[in-house]
């Protein structure tokens, strides 16, 4: 098993608003899945984030998961987008 094969990157894209990253955080926790790394930013009132998680422990299987994040972004006004790292990865090579 390769090292990314269960890391994904998790971004959340749309206007500011109270609660987004405890939202996305509460789901993640309550289906196990580990935020490795954080990075977000709020640039004119658009908000900005960019999560490498891993899915070693999930409750449910990558599809579900990503699933159920899109659904949890568009009750709360954001785009929430996942892939799993190698694919990222290879999409983004020069």
């Amino acid at each position: 098993m390769s090292q990314t094969e269960n890391r994904t990157i998790i971004t959340v894209l749309g206007k500011d608003s109270v609660g987004i990253i405890a939202k996305v955080c509460t789901y993640l926790a309550d289906n196990s899945i580990n935020i490795l790394d954080i990075s977000q930013t709020i640039v004119q009132g658009y908000f900005n984030m960019m999560m490498i998680v891993d899915m070693t422990g999930a409750k449910q299987p990558f599809s579900q998961c990503s699933d159920d994040l899109a659904e949890l972004g568009e009750s709360i006004g954001v785009k929430i987008n996942c892939q799993r790292e190698e694919i990222f990865d290879s999409m983004h090579r020069i």
